[in-house]
């Protein structure tokens, strides 16, 4: 196996949220990985027990329902998930940096009275509707149009790529919609809250995705949906930019999601090595199969210590928008190169989508586009270093 998580100055606490997790993952997840990405059917059963360990509301405050954790016990987390079925990972990380984070960060009192309990439990999901037809990495180019009429916000538009925005307990979805002028004559966006089931609201069928098929993802119509003046989530106007925040904090659980993977593709890569006989001989005798299994673990080091850092800085209360690109990019770079050499070394049967090796491959390709693609992780380090 990997070397695993020792040698990061992991607190007891956390070694022992990893430890729990990864038995989870091992002996809950795995088993039943292959048949929900086979059936593209998120195993609710999986989630419900997700949500009675905790794992929904591991960076919130005790008093509001959470665990008292912070954003590396999350990551921890998502990483032990995403070491063997990435769907089930991106259901905790889009829960919760997109489904609880919003409400926790910027909703009225009766709205997190509301909706916190069965969020942070995990007996209620939620989703965020920002990307659009027309706006993907240019989230600034938003459709999407609320209107204020006699106390209600009537929305019209279109979102795209909304995770967790159809399941059985899905809750609602903020969506970002343009509101009205700045002063300076820019649009004003602003977030709002739609229940699921409101009147002119449709989730559209689930999309035939390349990989993630167990995560649940939609496109979402809006047409005339009317809702009260107050499910506006924060401030009006500052929807674009709690949304950047949020998003810095997501690129840290995607960073920690793509080590897991990598970690996940290095693991069966050991064990195939060592039980796959060629030409009478194991196939880990092999140097240039040693020498892959070298880099790999070399990436998933590298990855870990990236998003470890930044989750640190973000937990201290110090900035880390650059860090987090830097560990996103480092990470999801890391998943690819070790999805390819795991397929690689497994053969044939790494074209087999019954072996994880398989799932690892189609599914680590989003990682180098959600949460911004790699080239917009890029412009944000170049910011960073004053040449953008």
């Amino acid at each position: 196996m990997s070397l695993g998580l020792s040698g990061y100055d992991l607190t007891d606490e956390q070694r022992e949220l990893a430890g729990l997790v990864r038995a989870f993952a091992d002996e809950v997840v795995a088993p039943v990985a292959y048949e929900a990405d086979r059936t593209k059917t998120l195993p609710m059963d999986v989630v419900a027990q997700m949500g009675e360990m905790g794992l929904f509301g591991l960076p919130f405050p005790e008093e509001l329902g959470g665990q008292g954790g912070d954003y590396t016990a999350l990551g921890l987390a998502i990483e032990g998930l995403a070491r063997v079925d990435q769907s089930i990972a991106i259901t905790l990380e889009a829960g919760v940096s997109l489904g609880v984070m919003p409400i926790h960060r910027f909703g009225s009192d009766a709205q997190k009275a509301e909706y916190l309990p069965d969020l942070l439990a995990g007996r209620a999901l939620a989703g965020f509707g920002l990307t659009e037809p027309e706006a993907g990495s240019d989230a600034g180019a938003t459709r999407t149009t609320a209107r204020l009429d006699g106390g209600e916000w009537v929305i019209d538009g279109s979102k795209q790529f909304i995770t967790n925005s159809g399941t059985p307990i899905t809750r609602f979805v903020t969506v970002t919609a343009v509101t009205g002028e700045r002063a300076d004559g820019g649009r004003e966006v602003s977030t709002i809250i739609v229940p699921n089931g409101t009147p002119g609201f449709t989730v559209e069928p689930a999309y035939d995705k390349v990989g993630w098929h167990a995560s649940d993802t939609h496109p979402l119509t809006f047409s005339g949906v009317r809702v009260p003046e107050a499910n506006l989530l924060g401030e009006r106007g500052r929807g674009f930019a709690n949304f950047l925040h949020m998003l810095d904090e997501g690129r840290i659980a995607i960073a920690a999601l793509a080590t897991g993977a990598a970690e996940g593709c290095l693991d069966a890569a050991i064990d195939y090595a060592d039980s796959r006989v060629v030409f009478g001989e194991k196939l880990g005798t092999r140097q240039s199969i040693q020498f892959m299994l070298a880099r790999m673990q070399q990436r998933v080091h590298v990855a870990r210590l990236g998003w470890l850092h930044a989750a640190r800085l973000r937990d201290a209360g110090k900035p880390f928008k650059a860090e987090a690109a830097i560990a996103k990019l480092t990470a999801s770079d890391a998943a690819m190169d070790n999805a390819r050499d795991a397929t690689q070394i497994f053969g044939g049967n790494g074209f087999m989508n019954e072996y994880p090796v398989a799932r690892h491959y189609r599914d680590s390709k989003i990682l180098e586009i959600g949460e911004g693609t790699t080239e917009v992780q890029l412009l944000v380090i170049a910011r960073a270093l004053g040449v953008a």
